[in-house]
């Protein structure tokens, strides 16, 4: 086309799309998933371009795809064993048709009639292709089953990418992805964070930074580390928290106090990205109890309790080799990162 952020869309047919796959119900090394059907014939807005993602697989380094967008469709896991990430959807843009922006309201679907004169490959997908393709037989896992969805087969439809390749930022901008502030702001922290990380200069560069974005009302420098040993426990608690109940994230020094110097509680890793998030109230909208292993394809429980925020996720602005990545991964909270607050944000036994 190609998309660019903002842009109406129309997802094209069952008929066209298995025409598009190949007998593993894949495009280019990418997998159609059976839910995706269900937005068959309908029209969204397209939410960011995917000509870059983030490995979660290997290496949480940066890949580059060819001919993608997100719209903002979430995986709902129904046919991955009852998955909870709630993953941002590929769309290939061959699984998409443009839509004119004034024809979207309140008006019949358009005839894909530029696509007439084409000549119309034979269909050797199924859905029930699309179907079967998601699992295996696997006698390690729980279930019996090795699940195969986008996020676990990324390596596979995706190439490296090095963050130094700035024809990434190039198409960031120029998609829409990003505005011309956030990379400006985006690259000079990635260079200050260079000397901020560095032994004998990093503490008073990380006073300086914290100064500034104290004096700028911004968020302080977000790559800290925890003090409690690796080989010592981290505290856990369980505040019971239900769908639609609203908290409040607890400071970063609160959080820190809960931290290995891995950064993690309980082998939860508290990431760079989480802290523009600290003090703000949320609302819940899951509790996190079973996931898909990117890694193996397995199906995972959680040994201790955590929650999905709203309007909460990676956006990618401190994240070293994949600055700017689209694919706004929902981060996972471990309750003792948060406190029940009422509805207008107050805690229950606060006298103000």
């Amino acid at each position: 086309m190609p998309l660019r952020a903002g842009d109406w869309v129309e997802v094209r047919s069952r008929e066209e799309i298995l025409r598009s796959l190949d007998t593993a119900g894949r495009l280019e090394n990418l997998p159609f998933m059976p839910q995706m059907f269900e937005y068959c014939g309908r029209r969204f807005r397209v939410y960011k371009r995917a000509h870059k993602t983030c490995d979660t697989v290997h290496s949480y380094t940066g890949r580059r795809l060819a001919n993608a967008v997100h719209l903002e469709l979430r995986c709902d896991g129904k046919v991955y064993g009852g998955c909870q990430a709630s993953c941002l959807i590929f769309w290939k843009e061959a699984w998409l048709k443009p839509v004119d922006e004034v024809t979207t309201a309140g008006k019949p679907l358009l005839e894909d009639g530029h696509h007439r004169d084409r000549p119309i490959r034979e269909t050797i997908c199924t859905e029930e292709i699309v179907q079967r393709s998601t699992w295996a037989q696997d006698s390690q896992a729980r279930d019996g089953r090795r699940y195969f969805c986008q996020a676990t087969e990324l390596p596979g439809f995706t190439r490296p990418l090095p963050w130094w390749d700035m024809r990434q930022y190039v198409e960031d901008y120029l998609s829409g992805n990003s505005t011309l502030g956030r990379l400006i702001s985006g690259s000079i922290y990635a260079a200050y964070n260079m000397l901020a990380s560095r032994n004998r200069l990093g503490r008073p560069a990380r006073w300086i930074y914290d100064q500034f974005q104290a004096s700028m009302g911004g968020v302080p420098y977000p790559r800290r580390s925890g003090t409690i040993p690796v080989d010592q426990p981290t505290p856990a608690y369980d505040l019971h928290l239900q769908v639609g109940e609203l908290v409040r994230v607890k400071s970063y020094k609160e959080i820190l106090a809960t931290l290995d110097t891995t950064n993690k509680n309980r082998g939860m890793v508290f990431d760079a990205e989480l802290v523009p998030y600290c003090g703000g109230v949320y609302r819940v909208k899951t509790r996190v109890e079973r996931f898909l292993s990117e890694k193996t394809g397995r199906m995972t429980s959680l040994k201790t309790p955590a929650v999905i925020l709203e309007s909460v996720w990676c956006k990618s602005r401190y994240s070293a080799c994949r600055m700017g990545c689209p694919r706004s991964i929902f981060p996972w909270w471990r309750e003792i990162w948060l406190e029940r607050v009422n509805e207008h944000g107050i805690l229950p036994n606060d006298p103000s």
